[in-house]
């Protein structure tokens, strides 16, 4: 099967117009204004989806699947509104976690429905089913994946993307992968997966922060025959304009109902741990992933407090009425934060060492996020966090070696 880049197609003069419209918009996010993609050259990072005249000569004549969600935008405009617009047959939409929307919390199991504004049959890569079933793909010539990532391993989009191929690999349909930035693509970090850890949160041998925009993790995944059966599929990839993975790239469209601001998205590698611990990392409140706490830390030490509330984003909030005391990490500054560039152990480890009842303070779903047992036993035997570092690098050299076969944009280093 064929797996290649496309970086230039010839334009379609029928789709001129729009394409102008397109572009006017690239210069200021629709949510927030900010004009943080513009360089000194007065040119801009143009995300794969925005460059209409690359991909709509390919979807001539083919019904499509569009894999999508809330973050699927172009402009003001959404994909599918977009592909529609232009006279596309779009039969099919597959939602990932949070939904098509974007509106449902963290492992909130989602179902099949109709989108309101299209009428279109939505499919949910997050209830019943993890990956489409045979039925949902027998009437497609193509799918179109179009999600932003974070570029953390147990974000689950990157796993519903894998299921995707798959899937479509089984039935010899073409996957496009509409890229767009990875607001941590500017380092590696973390233990890398061991094959008994497998699991939606983490399906291949990568660290915790793997460095790749889902394009590129597409590539991998397919060369390196990661996929089921060692199936291999034929993806074609609509790559970013003026990306680079030094340039820093702000998301200003919520990826997920609790990573609200770029603050959460550069802690959420090193916070996540917290997940498969008895600590709160901020669900319920104003702040997630931007504080962490629990009602038993110790005051003196841990004087930021909290509450966590039921909300829409977090129905049961981990310790949901109860008083925290934690850290409150919401002032850190931005460039301070994306300058660190690896994953900070220290608020763990830290957390761990003051916990009242350090027995019961992991939870079985540590290992799986870890993707291995030995981050937490490292902890357990009060190894530091350059300790525990120092015990990644072997295995974080060898995965840039593979990743590294597979980059299409300049990497940090």
């Amino acid at each position: 099967m064929k797996q290649y880049i496309i970086s230039k197609v010839k334009p379609l003069f029928i789709f001129l117009i729009l394409t102008i419209i397109i572009f006017n918009s690239v210069s200021a996010c629709p949510r927030c204004g900010k004009q943080n993609q513009l360089f000194s050259d007065g040119s801009y990072m143009i995300p794969g989806a925005y460059q209409t005249f690359n991909y709509f000569p390919l979807l001539e004549g083919k019904q499509i699947g569009v894999v999508g969600n809330h973050t699927s935008l172009i402009g003001e405009t959404h994909l599918v509104d977009t592909l529609l617009s232009a006279g596309f047959d779009v039969v099919s939409i597959f939602s990932p976690e949070h939904g098509f929307r974007g509106e449902a919390a963290a492992g909130e199991l989602v179902d099949d429905g109709i989108d309101k504004k299209t009428g279109l049959q939505v499919i949910s890569l997050y209830g019943n089913n993890r990956r489409p079933k045979p039925k949902h793909l027998q009437d497609i010539d193509l799918i179109v994946f179009d999600i932003q990532d974070v570029g953390a391993r147990f974000y689950t989009y990157i796993s519903t993307m894998t299921y995707i191929i798959e899937e479509s690999a089984k039935m010899d349909i073409p996957v496009l992968i509409l890229d767009r930035p990875n607001p941590n693509g500017h380092y590696v970090d973390g233990p890398i997966l061991e094959p008994e850890y497998r699991s939606f949160v983490g399906l291949h041998p990568v660290p915790v922060v793997h460095g790749m925009t889902v394009g590129e993790y597409a590539l991998m995944i397919n060369g390196e025959g990661w996929l089921k059966d060692n199936l291999k599929a034929d993806i074609e990839v609509i790559k970013v304009t003026n990306y680079n993975h030094s340039v820093p790239y702000e998301v200003c469209i919520s990826p997920s109902p609790n990573l609200p601001n770029m603050r959460a998205i550069y802690l959420y590698p090193s916070l996540c741990f917290f997940e498969g611990t008895e600590i709160s990392v901020g669900r319920g409140t104003d702040k997630p992933f931007q504080v962490f706490g629990h009602p038993g830390l110790p005051k003196n030490e841990f004087s930021y407090i909290f509450m966590p509330e039921s909300v829409t984003a977090a129905p049961n909030s981990p310790h949901k009425g109860k008083k925290c005391f934690g850290k409150n990490l919401s002032e850190k500054n931005i460039d301070t934060l994306r300058n660190e560039g690896y994953i900070n152990l220290y608020y763990l480890i830290n957390a761990y060492k003051n916990f009242p009842d350090q027995d019961s303070f992991f939870n079985n779903y540590f290992d799986t996020l870890a993707g291995t047992k030995k981050l937490r036993k490292q902890i357990e035997k009060g190894y530091t966090p350059s300790e525990i570092r120092k015990t990644w690098k072997d295995d974080l050299n060898k995965f840039k070696q593979i990743r590294k076969k597979y980059l299409i944009y300049n990497d940090f280093e």
